[in-house]
């Protein structure tokens, strides 16, 4: 059955920050011989279902961790030259082409792992709800803060744009931790982790996109 979808209104951003309108396809569509498309979303809180699902919530989700870790290792920017606007990342698979969207960035960081390495604890954050085997360690001075949204970002991966969107619970805690030196109206300045204050770079601030930038909360 063919889904026309208006990703209008459904997500406020994508990864330029521009609003979509309307496209059209088929789960499991074959455009050429040997070739099949699925069409993917990832919410603001980093769970992944079909995007044309009519409900979204815990029970619709993924959650299945080896196909999540197949999934999200794969994701990368969306150069196929098909749906590219609506569907700014793609996570091939053999002669499947997994197409994503998502209500803000691919990457949603969900807690954060003790991992012991040459007898140190360093802080790692996880990713995509595959358990503690998607993970990336934590550089507290590269934190950004979008102070129209709350939201709380962190760098990610390359391939999928740089920078990973952390859970909103998280956030609301890691964002007690801020000093905003330059006013509230301006990303933080500096932020308190573990007994040391670091000063916040804020390089991600200059990858979003202004629109994204003055997006209030939704």
């Amino acid at each position: 059955m063919s889904v026309t979808v208006n990703l209008e209104n459904i997500s406020p951003m994508d990864i330029d920050g521009y609003s979509r309108q309307l496209v059209s396809y088929v789960q499991g569509q074959s455009p050429k011989p040997n070739t099949r498309e699925y069409f993917y979303y990832v919410d603001h809180q980093g769970m992944l279902f079909l995007d044309d699902s009519r409900m979204k919530n815990f029970t619709s989700c993924f959650k299945e961790t080896d196909f999540l870790v197949f999934f999200f290792t794969r994701l990368r920017i969306n150069k196929t030259g098909r749906y590219e606007k609506d569907f700014p990342y793609v996570s091939p698979c053999g002669v499947e082409m997994n197409y994503v969207r998502c209500d803000d960035r691919p990457v949603v960081f969900t807690h954060f792992v003790d991992k012991e390495i040459e007898e140190k604890v360093e802080d790692y954050l996880a990713y995509a709800h595959a358990g503690n085997r998607l993970m990336v360690k934590f550089e507290p001075e590269r934190l950004c803060m979008l102070p129209k949204s709350g939201r709380v970002y962190h760098p990610a991966s390359p391939q999928v744009g740089n920078v990973g969107l952390i859970k909103s619970s998280l956030a609301f805690e890691i964002s007690k931790l801020f000093t905003f030196e330059n006013g509230e109206t301006q990303p933080p300045t500096h932020f308190r982790w573990k007994n040391k204050v670091y000063k916040l770079t804020n390089e991600l601030w200059n990858l979003m996109d202004e629109k994204v930038k003055s997006q209030p909360y939704v």
